[in-house]
């Protein structure tokens, strides 16, 4: 694997940047339509397979608390392996984080999506 290269956010894939935007924006259709049928996502040490599981993912995430948050970072280790760092700020435990989406490409889609600081 090909070291990670720091890239703007906008130079991000669209899919990604789709599903960043419409999980922040609470629109769980869209950001469900940026994955695979069979994609993995892993959050705060659960994980999440295939679309119900997502779906439910999506809904309940973050869903307790006023959050606001801020692209700050992007990577690109190679054609399928990308990082967008996010700065998250709200009523939760800590009040303030920074966390990072690994997210693995199929084409266009996400097949895999790890969420961690």
């Amino acid at each position: 694997m090909t070291t990670s290269n720091t890239i703007q956010p906008d130079q991000l894939p669209v899919t990604i940047r789709t599903y960043l935007a419409a999980h922040d924006a609470g629109d769980t259709d869209t950001a469900l339509g940026a994955f695979t049928p069979t994609a993995v996502v892993v959050d705060d040490g659960s994980t999440y397979r295939g679309t119900e599981e997502i779906r439910g993912f999506l809904t309940r995430a973050g869903a307790e608390f006023t959050v606001t948050s801020s692209l700050i970072g992007a990577e690109r280790t190679d054609d399928a392996h990308w990082v967008a760092t996010k700065h998250l700020e709200g009523d939760f435990p800590g009040g303030v984080v920074d966390l990072r989406y690994r997210f693995v490409m199929d084409g266009d889609a996400i097949a895999e999506l790890v969420i961690a600081p």
